[in-house]
């Protein structure tokens, strides 16, 4: 249970090392991340910190959200985000307080939530990596079809979780042990190995990797 930033995917870049290899990196720009309330046992019940991201104009907020803000001298913000964390983490932190790249360090291991990229309505062979038919030697249009579904008369039944057509992407996802390769304090960006889910500009959230 770790404090953690939420960002916004800005793209996929590459940097050189000092040996010259190339390491693919995906930009997350993680600014405008203020701590809007401390929570704490006594009052709460469990210890978290509670983080408002983005910036929003003040009339697209509601007036409790603006309310609340208001009470931490937080300036409107796009979204909250609660990350639990340690008892004794909640002493370095208040209320207003801005929570900026350099929380994370270079080399160090983070795994990063996203919402993927929504396919639509995809057919099993795209949607669950099934190997299609020949295209040739009279499959006319069946070549790329999930084929035979059914059962034999016992139990003559398709059963549930049957894997077929449907939706495909725009589910929540999470990668894990990703490094970061460099932290950029000016622009408050976060340099990270790999790819990580979601579309360019959406809204990732960065926590420190529970599998380190």
């Amino acid at each position: 249970m770790s404090l953690g930033l939420v960002g916004r995917k800005v793209g996929m870049t590459r940097i050189f090392a000092e040996d010259g290899s190339s390491i693919p990196v995906t930009v997350l720009d993680v600014s405008d991340n203020r701590v809007s309330q401390i929570k704490t046992p006594d009052t709460d019940g469990y210890s978290a910190v509670q983080v408002a991201f983005g910036k929003r104009r003040a009339s697209r907020i509601t007036k409790p959200v603006a309310g609340h803000l208001a009470k931490a001298a937080v300036e409107p913000a796009r979204g909250l985000k609660e990350f639990r964390v340690d008892a004794e983490q909640l002493a370095s932190l208040k209320a207003g307080d801005v929570v900026g790249a350099d929380l994370f360090q270079v080399g160090q291991k983070v795994d990063v939530t996203g919402v993927t990229i929504g396919k639509g309505f995809s057919g099993p062979i795209k949607r669950h990596n099934f190997s299609s038919n020949r295209a040739s030697h009279g499959n006319s249009i069946s070549h790329n079809s999930p084929g035979s579904i059914g059962m034999a008369q016992d139990p003559g039944r398709v059963f549930p979780g049957k894997r077929m057509a449907g939706q495909y992407g725009n589910v929540q996802r999470t990668t894990l042990g990703l490094e970061i390769v460099r932290v950029d304090s000016e622009r408050q960006l976060l340099l990270v190995k790999g790819a990580v889910p979601g579309s360019k500009g959406g809204d990732v959230v960065v926590r420190p990797a529970i599998k380190a």
